[in-house]
C-alpha cells in the first residue's frame, strides 16, 4: 500500500483525523454548554430550583472554581484542536502527493509549540492544585515522553523545511 497520494495510507489516515476533529468541536462544545451552566448556576442558584439540596450553598460557592476547571478543560481540547487541524492541513499536502508544502514547516511548528503549551499548562495545573484543600497527594512528575515528542515535532519542521528548499531548488534547474 502507497504511503502517499489518493487511496493511500497517509488519505486513510486523513479521515481519521477528520472524524477526531468533529469530536473535539463536539467535546468543546460540551464544555463550553457545562461553564455557561456553572456560571449561571453559582451567580444565580435559583434558576434550578428543582436540582437545590440543603447543600446548595456549597455548591454555588464552589461554581466559579469548577468554571475554572471546565475553562481549563476547554482550553486543553483548543490545544488538541489546534494540533488535529494542523495534522489534517499536512494529511491534505500528503494525499495530494505534496510532502515538503512550504506551509508544513509552519504546521509542524505551530504542533510543536501547542505541545509545549498543553505540557506547560499540566504543571501550572498542577501547581494551582496544591491550593485547593480537598484536592489531596497529587504528585508532580516530569513527562520526558511529552518534551520528546515537542524535540522531536520541531526536528521535523526543520526536516521538511530543508525538503522544500530543495524541492525549490530542484524546479529552478533547467
Amino acid at each position: 500500500m502507497r504511503a502517499l497520494g489518493p487511496g493511500s495510507v497517509s488519505s486513510f489516515l486523513k479521515i481519521i483525523l477528520d472524524v477526531v476533529f468533529a469530536a473535539l468541536w463536539i467535546g468543546l462544545g460540551a464544555v463550553a454548554l457545562a461553564l455557561l451552566a456553572a456560571l449561571l448556576f453559582s451567580f444565580n442558584p435559583d434558576l434550578f430550583p428543582d436540582v437545590l439540596s440543603t447543600n446548595a450553598s456549597v455548591v454555588a460557592s464552589r461554581g466559579p472554581l469548577f468554571a475554572g476547571v471546565l475553562l481549563m478543560y476547554g482550553l486543553s481540547i483548543g490545544g488538541v484542536l489546534v494540533i488535529v487541524h494542523s495534522l489534517r492541513q499536512i494529511f491534505v499536502t500528503l494525499t495530494a502527493g505534496d510532502p515538503f508544502h512550504p506551509t508544513n514547516v509552519r504546521r509542524l511548528r505551530l504542533i510543536g509549540l501547542m505541545l509545549a503549551a498543553l505540557e506547560i499548562s499540566r504543571y501550572c495545573v498542577w501547581a494551582l492544585s496544591s491550593y485547593l484543600p480537598w484536592i489531596k497527594d497529587v504528585k508532580p512528575n516530569f513527562n520526558l515522553t511529552a518534551w520528546f515528542s515537542v524535540l522531536v515535532v520541531f526536528v521535523l519542521a526543520e526536516v521538511f523545511r530543508e525538503g522544500a528548499r530543495l524541492r525549490r531548488e530542484a524546479e529552478l534547474t533547467i
